[in-house]
């Protein structure tokens, strides 16, 4: 099977080392190093100067200082048409607000879909730009993400999202960020 992706880059965030990847009709992922799901290097052009690139990590650099919901480069996510809903409506969540995986679900018209919720929010192949962090438990808690829950509570402090944050991060050490 012939990949959709054409070029890809690995460039430095200050979120941590970043794997991007494109089509040819827009940003196809932003993964972090050591996020479940990383896809790993495929052989492609390596980009790094690439518009689509750049403008996606200059956002990343400036994510905690952005205003309202930034111009994102043109997004190309690959995956089932029910996983692009669900990241279509991750795109809606608004910066500084959050949802819950019921909610989705009941957006997507079926109340009992939150576990299918679930696993396409976490397959989200277009971290921090697809703001699957804003995704907490029905009762305002965190859960789980794939870049981590240190990561997850970086991103939420940084747009002032309220969560109930637990007293503890098993296994999780707390991201600075510069």
């Amino acid at each position: 099977m012939k990949t959709p992706f054409v070029a890809q880059c690995h460039l430095p965030t200050r979120w941590g080392p970043m794997l991007m990847r494109r089509t040819e009709r827009g940003l196809a992922g932003l993964w972090s190093d050591t996020q479940a799901h990383h896809p790993g290097w495929l052989t492609l052009p390596d980009e790094p100067q690439h518009p689509w690139f750049q403008q996606a990590l200059q956002l990343l650099e400036d994510w905690p200082t952005l205003r309202g919901d930034p111009a994102l480069p043109p997004l190309d996510p690959q995956g089932t048409d029910f996983q692009r809903r669900v990241w279509a409506l991750l795109l809606q969540i608004p910066r500084g607000g959050h949802s819950s995986y019921g909610a989705l679900a009941r957006q997507l018209g079926d109340p009992n879909k939150s576990r299918a919720v679930g696993a396409a929010v976490g397959r989200n192949p277009i971290g921090v730009l697809v703001p699957c962090h804003r995704v907490l438990g029905a009762d305002g808690s965190l859960t789980g993400y794939a870049g981590g829950l240190a990561m997850k509570c970086a991103l939420l402090d940084a747009e002032g999202v309220d969560y109930r944050r637990p007293s503890a991060l098993p296994g999780q050490q707390s991201l600075e960020l510069a």
